[in-house]
């Protein structure tokens, strides 16, 4: 099974807060957040793998400071762990003030996908080469991340 870099699966997506994204308090509705963080996430596995990925979980979503209208949105996502189908995608948020250059990060989120063959069942995906001490970081945060999910699921009743 071929490897691959984190470099090589990174997406990038940019958007602009409209009055349509927005709440009663004039900042961007969550559920429109997360449905670009999915879709940045699916792109980015879909690019590891050069498979059909579907969203199996969403871990730690947290929403850190509002967008306002008129603000840029920019989505980051990068493979942060593979398993053996499965593959774990840490997304970024940031919100830029295109008048003022102020950038914050807004969310941060991690989701796992599940790479499907031809016949919708799971398929193996590319093992990561690891490179830098952040990408180690990531990988061993996210390994964290999957085992402790595993844990709890086995932990709860049904």
């Amino acid at each position: 099974m071929k490897t691959k870099k984190v470099s090589d699966s990174k997406i990038e997506m940019r958007e602009m807060v409209m009055p349509h994204h927005t709440n009663p308090q004039n900042t961007i509705f969550g559920g429109t957040v997360m449905s670009w963080i999915d879709i940045a996430a699916a792109m980015c596995a879909a690019k590891h793998c050069n498979k059909p990925v579907v969203t199996v979980h969403v871990d730690e979503l947290h929403f850190i400071s509002p967008i306002k209208v008129g603000e840029h949105v920019l989505i980051k996502a990068s493979v942060n762990f593979v398993g053996n189908s499965s593959i774990v995608v840490g997304v970024k948020v940031q919100s830029e003030n295109p008048y003022f250059n102020e950038i914050k990060t807004t969310t941060r989120a991690f989701l796992t996908f599940v790479a499907l063959d031809s016949n919708g069942k799971p398929t193996q995906v590319p093992r990561l080469e690891i490179i830098n001490d952040e990408e180690q970081r990531r990988w061993d945060n996210a390994k964290i991340r999957v085992e402790a999910a595993r844990k709890l699921r086995s932990q709860l009743s049904n």
